[in-house]
């Protein structure tokens, strides 16, 4: 340890102790030539002057401010200088650093919401836009069926990025989506057919623009639209007999990718 306090100086120690920074950090502003000591004793100690002191707080409160610490050593040695001039450009660094926080802070306030609510739009935004037999209640009711799963996180995250523009290209798709199934089940389309199998994969994809969707869990949603009253009565509304198209179309195009609907399962 270093010797005992000069008359007119300190110790590393204890200026370390007085500044509030460690004797390890004096040592090595010592080493890179920010703060120097100007005494020795005659036994080598360091003994740090008034002025060192004052060179110390100096760099404490730079450093505070966030300028490394060669810039505090180029502003604190340069013959004249302006020191407005680095202040002014840490401030607008700050500045730009405290706007990116706000970004976060209301990127992770929107995913709260969206993990509260299920969607960030008013009642009316939502009919508006999912049509007028849309129930904003249904949001809240998936919200305490699933809320605690995997995917309505993942649901929420996505949700959060989106705006009443990507809610309406989400609807305009679905809705030609369904057209579609519904003209394909008039048709008489076979389930395991190019054509079937197509429309399957729009329908899985449709899903994954919530949560990721593999073939597995396709299939296990396909059995709610047939057991399900509420899935079978909203494509059955669209056409006749799709729920149970559908869940056939659904079930070929797993069986077709290796996968078995009667063992599959939510994974």
């Amino acid at each position: 340890m270093d010797g005992a306090a000069e008359p007119d100086g300190l110790t590393v120690g204890a200026a370390a102790s007085g500044v509030g920074v460690t004797v390890r950090t004096l040592h090595h502003w010592d080493a890179i030539g920010l703060v120097r000591p100007s005494e020795r004793t005659a036994s080598g100690y360091r003994v740090y002057a008034a002025a060192d002191i004052a060179r110390i707080h100096r760099v404490i409160i730079y450093r505070e401010l966030g300028l490394p610490l060669d810039a505090i050593g180029e502003l604190l040695d340069a013959p004249k200088f302006d020191a407005t001039v680095p202040l002014r450009q840490q401030r607008a660094q700050l500045l730009d650093h405290i706007s990116r926080l706000q970004g976060m802070v209301h990127a992770v306030d929107r995913m709260i919401e969206a993990a509260s609510t299920g969607i960030l739009l008013s009642a009316e935004e939502q009919v508006a836009i999912f049509g007028q037999n849309w129930q904003p209640s249904w949001v809240a009711d998936a919200r305490d069926r699933w809320g605690s799963t995997a995917q309505w996180a993942q649901y929420a995250e996505r949700s959060a990025r989106m705006t009443p523009q990507d809610w309406q290209q989400i609807a305009d798709d679905t809705t030609m989506l369904n057209n579609d199934l519904a003209a394909a089940n008039r048709a008489g389309v076979t389930p395991g057919s190019a054509e079937a199998s197509a429309l399957a994969e729009r329908h899985r994809a449709s899903i994954g623009t919530y949560f990721d969707c593999t073939h597995s869990m396709h299939v296990c949603l396909g059995r709610k639209y047939t057991t399900d009253p509420d899935y079978a009565a909203h494509y059955d509304a669209i056409e006749p007999g799709l729920s149970t198209w559908l869940r056939d179309v659904i079930d070929a195009n797993a069986r077709a990718r290796g996968i078995d609907p009667a063992a599959a399962v939510w994974a």
